[in-house]
């Protein structure tokens, strides 16, 4: 028995010293690049110049003193109804909830992967008999053998001298971390497309409204048109074009009646639920969402921070790893099989002294000739290396774009709607002064007619230039990274003790 114990005590002791050893030489190279940040390829601040005259966007009210990405859409959204609209897509939108079940299976496959760094401790036992015929035995009888044997050990482990397992994981959990930024870039969207849809509900129903008053007060001039014609004192000419106004009228209550229905449907898909109608707008609010003021600071400081942004930078790090791994490959690996327990003809004897048994076979593949494929696999991983560069750089190029693009717009939008105000009032007002011109007999129908297709085209542009403002605040928003945190984060920040 006093033998057993020892035999076990000397295999233990090798196998915590093989494993001590293994895990202190392991991965003591790394043969990865430095990873190294890649400059911003984009201008050092915001402003524009268009035919020599600066481009600037006035400043925005209360989120002036915050940025974009620090401001909950709670905060930023201020239509109760559009907050609980949000909140039921951020709850049901099957695109974000693919996004996060994206994030489940790297996190797995990342686990998988690191695994592989360490040894696999496995326990078996196996129990054989095997019967021997008498004319093959030597005893000349029939014989029946039995074997019994209980062993721990690992199996195929390999020393990562040379970082090569290490890289793996570190390009998995960079794998993970590109689905986390890319499930906050999704969110971001889909916050950002909701409230656009929302908001072009509104306006086509605005338009909707407009049309059909418009076809209400056509259709009644030309009713009382018609009757005057039959007394005489209206000319066909007249009332053709009456006539002709009021049908187009009326398809345009047809075509803004179809555009509701599908911009309801559009928003019903992107909530992934069906939706209250008291949640649903009439029309377009004054304000749906603060103001953003000019983002401060430099574009590379504001634009490295959007998820899409680090999302392409997690994929530069993990084509970083893939060179080490594929470098690695080019040098031995050695690799640890080991096992130790007891062996007996009989289940008694498992334990009796001088059953113990342990086998241990290291051993070492070094390539010698393999067609290039290895350095093949190296070229290939720093061409990919040098393409996740090239999508970096324009990944940060478009975000400069779209804050840019934002801006500009916003920078006249104010003087478009108050010209735009203006032009509607002095339609709205040449249309009535040509109507009573044309009761009073001084001018035909036809000069009221251009009046009103002018007033109703200017309405119809007011509308869409409103729906243009209040969707500029919003891509303004998302473009600067807002619409992943729900409260704004100055106000869950808790006073220092």
């Amino acid at each position: 028995m006093k033998a057993l114990t020892d035999n076990k005590t000397l295999f233990l002791q090798r196998s915590v010293l093989a494993l001590t050893l293994a895990a202190a030489l392991a991965g003591c190279a790394n043969l990865a690049p430095d990873y190294k940040q890649v400059a911003a390829p984009v201008p050092g601040d915001w402003s524009q110049q268009v035919d020599g005259k600066q481009i600037v966007a006035a400043a925005g009210g209360k989120s002036a003193q915050a940025e974009a990405d620090s401001i909950g859409w709670r905060q930023f959204f201020l239509d109760e109804r559009l907050q609980q609209v949000i909140a039921a897509s951020l709850a049901n939108n099957r695109d974000l909830r693919v996004a996060a079940l994206n994030i489940e299976k790297a996190r797995a496959q990342y686990r998988i992967t690191d695994a592989d760094r360490y040894p696999a401790i496995s326990a078996t036992g196996s129990s054989t008999a095997s019967r021997t015929p008498a004319e093959l035995s030597s005893s000349g009888r029939a014989t029946v053998s039995r074997q019994q044997s209980v062993t721990v050990g690992i199996s195929a482990y390999e020393l990562d001298f040379f970082g090569r397992l290490k890289n793996l994981s570190d390009a998995a959990l960079e794998t993970y971390q590109y689905n986390v930024e890319t499930r906050r870039s999704t969110h971001i969207s889909l916050v950002a497309e909701v409230a656009t849809a929302w908001l072009t509900l509104a306006s086509d129903r605005e338009l909707l409204k407009l049309a059909e008053d418009t076809y209400a007060s056509q259709s009644r001039t030309f009713e009382l048109s018609r009757r005057s014609h039959d007394i005489g004192t209206v000319s066909g000419v007249d009332l053709a074009s009456q006539e002709a106004t009021v049908e187009s009228a009326r398809a345009d209550v047809a075509r803004y009646t179809s555009q509701v229905a599908q911009d309801v449907n559009a928003l019903r898909l992107l909530v992934g639920a069906d939706l209250d109608e008291k949640l649903l707008p009439q029309g377009l609010p004054q304000t749906s969402a603060v103001l953003l003021a000019t983002p401060a600071g430099l574009p590379s400081e504001v634009l490295l921070r959007r998820p899409d942004v680090l999302a392409a930078e997690h994929t530069l790090k993990s084509a970083n790893a893939d060179i080490g791994a594929a470098r690695a490959a080019f040098f031995p690996s050695i690799t640890l099989t080991a096992n130790g327990g007891t062996a007996s003809r009989t289940l008694g004897g498992l334990f009796n002294a001088g059953s113990g048994s342990w086998t241990f076979s290291p051993s070492i593949n070094l390539p010698i000739f393999n067609a290039g494929s290895l350095r093949a696999s190296l070229d290939s991983a720093r061409i990919t290396a040098d393409i996740d560069v090239a999508n970096y750089e324009k990944a940060i190029q478009t975000a400069f774009r779209e804050v840019a693009d934002a801006l500009a717009v916003r920078a006249t939008l104010d003087q478009r709607l108050d010209a735009q105000g203006k032009s509607t009032a002095a339609s709205e007002k040449s249309f009535r002064l040509s109507e009573a011109r044309y009761k009073n007999g001084i001018d035909s129908y036809l000069s009221t007619l251009v009046a009103q297709r002018t007033l109703y085209s200017a309405q119809q542009t007011l509308i869409s230039l409103r729906l243009t403002e209040q969707s500029n605040r919003i891509t303004l928003y998302k473009v600067l990274g807002g619409g992943w945190n729900e409260q704004t984060r100055v106000m869950e920040e808790k006073p220092a003790s």
